[in-house]
């Protein structure tokens, strides 16, 4: 089939990928011309896609980048990937509405739409839909189909590849719902059919909404176990020997990326917007991580100030400057926020990540260095923020004079964990 995926970021670029080593005619569309370029010459920024299976790709001919929207015309199926975010907590939908109308002009009897883009019950239906139906002059049901199937990209998860992790599917009726299945059935090992767009829309709130509320109980618990003298990794660790009723959560310096800040807080808006009333978990979930990095700077100037040393012109070595462990994206990082506070009293500040690619270190808010073991010795503290694989932990405890371990890796008695 000729499929188009609109948005070439980490969900729509791994999604035209497999659909064009699976055998169908991948265009993949961009408004963003720089990405077109790098996409065309096979330089993959996207960390699970490796550049030589674009390079396949493109060489067999079943994928092409592209930023022209009139290439787009006579697709089978088009997949919405484009961005959605909050806007002063307001879900922004531009993206999704200027595709529609883009992907409307070339909408044509029998195709398929389907939107992946992460937003609040009822945006397939009551946004997407109108805007086809307008800019097409068909009626969905009828003339074309139309669905929801929501992404679950793990950045940098080695135990859930992209193709293995199981994807919802819904579609408006009955044969909307028979198509999409289809298509993401050759392209994912396991497709899981739900009744309509907004069951689906709201499963991919309600995972990590799950995540954020149940981080957030941690990481309340770690600020609060501090002052109790109860290590809270180990009571982590206790609890986690109980077969049923539990899963595991860790603290750490807050929640970070493109899900896990943002996703909630579509469903809280749309709450609050359609019943007049909080969704109360949400929004305490949501303050209490927006304050971890608070946390972080606070357990590091009690650090220093019990070796009576200042905050102002400590040297501060930052491990770890992702949103997540061994990814690499700065996108929303509770790193970025640390480092601020930091450089807000006065210290210091590097940062070490072996992760982050040469074209984002423009966006970094702190001097990028190697996590050397001199410049570890030279710190008067060291913040492990993140612990990606590439960290050399053993050198760290040996050279350091002090770490604030965020993630329980370290030991010894130059270490305090969060």
């Amino acid at each position: 089939m000729q499929i188009v995926v609109a948005g070439q970021g980490y969900v729509g670029l791994p999604l035209a990928v497999r659909a064009a080593e699976v055998g169908h005619r991948v265009v993949g569309y961009d408004v963003d011309r720089d990405r077109i370029e790098r996409l065309t010459d096979a330089r993959s920024y996207v960390e699970d896609v490796a550049s030589t299976r674009l390079r396949t790709v493109l060489d067999t001919g079943h994928y092409r980048a592209t930023a022209d929207p009139d290439t787009l015309a006579g697709f089978d199926i088009a997949v919405i990937t484009v961005p959605t975010p909050l806007r002063d907590g307001v879900p922004d939908l531009t993206y999704i509405e200027t595709c529609g109308r883009t992907l409307g002009e070339h909408l044509r009897p029998g195709a398929t739409v389907v939107l992946e883009s992460t937003t609040y019950p009822g945006t397939t239906e009551e946004l997407l839909l109108p805007i086809l139906q307008k800019t097409s002059g068909l009626t969905a049901g009828a003339d074309f189909r139309l669905g929801f199937s929501p992404e679950r990209i793990a950045p940098g998860n080695p135990r859930w590849s992209f193709e293995g992790t199981p994807k919802l599917v819904s579609g408006i009726d009955a044969t909307s719902l028979e198509v999409i299945k289809e298509f993401y059935d050759g392209v994912f090992h396991t497709t899981v059919p739900v009744s309509g767009p907004r069951v689906a829309e709201l499963a991919k709130l309600l995972e990590n909404t799950f995540r954020l509320v149940n981080i957030s109980m941690i990481n309340e618990l770690a600020t609060l176990t501090d002052r109790l003298g109860v290590d809270i990794w180990e009571a982590i660790d206790a609890a986690a020997t109980k077969p049923f009723g539990f899963t595991r959560f860790t603290p750490g310096p807050g929640v970070g990326g493109h899900c896990l800040p943002v996703d909630p807080l579509f469903l809280s808006w749309k709450i609050r917007e359609d019943l007049g009333v909080p969704f109360r978990f949400v929004e305490l979930a949501a303050d209490v991580n927006r304050h971890m990095p608070h946390y972080v700077v606070r357990r590091l100037t009690e650090a220093l100030d019990k070796r009576h040393m200042p905050m102002a012109g400590s040297r501060i070595l930052l491990l770890g400057l992702t949103y997540k462990i061994n990814a690499t994206d700065l996108r929303e990082s509770p790193s970025t926020r640390v480092a601020d506070l930091l450089i807000g009293l006065g210290a210091e500040v590097r940062g070490a990540d072996p992760n982050i690619p040469e074209r984002d270190l423009t966006k970094l808010n702190v001097p990028l260095v190697d996590a050397s073991a001199e410049e570890i010795a030279a710190a008067d503290a060291v913040v492990l923020l993140m612990d990606h694989a590439r960290f050399d932990l053993p050198s760290i405890e040996a050279n350091a004079t002090y770490v604030l371990d965020c993630r329980n890796r370290l030991s010894g008695t130059n270490v305090e964990t969060l």
